[in-house]
C-alpha cells in the first residue's frame, strides 16, 4: 500500500504545478498557465488515486480510468470526475492544444479553482 509520505509528495507536487499556474497567469501566459492548472489537476487525482487504491497511474487514460472506478463505488468522489474532465477538455485540450482559450474569464476561473480540486481530492484521500 502507498505511504502517507508518498501520497503527500504528489498533493505537493500538484500544489506546486498550481503555484506555476497562477504565475504564467499573471504573466499573461494563459496557455501554459491552462497546461500547468490542467498537470496539478490530474497530479491531485493521482493522488488520490494511490491513497484509495495503492496502484500508480502514470497517463491520462490511466488516471481517469481509476478516477472513475472509484467514483462507482464512492459518491463523493462523483464531483471529482467531471470537475476533472471539465479540466481535460478546457485546459488541456481546448486551451493548450488548440489555443482556444476563449472566454478567457472562464479559462481564468477554471485555472484559479484547480486549487479547489485539489483540497477536495486531498480530504477525499484523507479519508482513505
Amino acid at each position: 500500500m502507498a505511504t502517507v509520505l508518498e501520497v503527500k509528495a504528489i498533493f505537493n507536487d500538484a500544489r506546486e504545478m498550481h503555484r506555476a499556474a497562477m504565475l504564467q497567469m499573471a504573466s499573461g501566459d494563459i496557455r501554459d498557465a491552462a497546461e500547468k492548472a490542467w498537470r496539478s489537476t490530474k497530479r491531485a487525482a493521482d493522488a488520490l488515486i494511490l491513497a484509495r487504491t495503492g496502484e500508480e497511474t502514470e497517463k491520462s487514460p490511466a488516471t481517469s480510468r481509476a478516477l472513475r472506478a472509484l467514483a462507482a463505488g464512492d459518491r463523493a468522489i462523483s464531483s471529482l470526475v467531471s470537475r476533472y474532465y471539465t479540466r481535460m477538455g478546457a485546459l488541456h485540450g481546448e486551451c493548450f492544444y488548440l489555443g482556444l482559450c476563449e472566454p478567457q474569464e472562464d479559462v481564468d476561473r477554471l485555472i484559479r479553482e484547480t486549487m479547489d480540486y485539489i483540497q477536495d481530492a486531498e480530504a477525499l484521500a484523507e479519508t482513505a
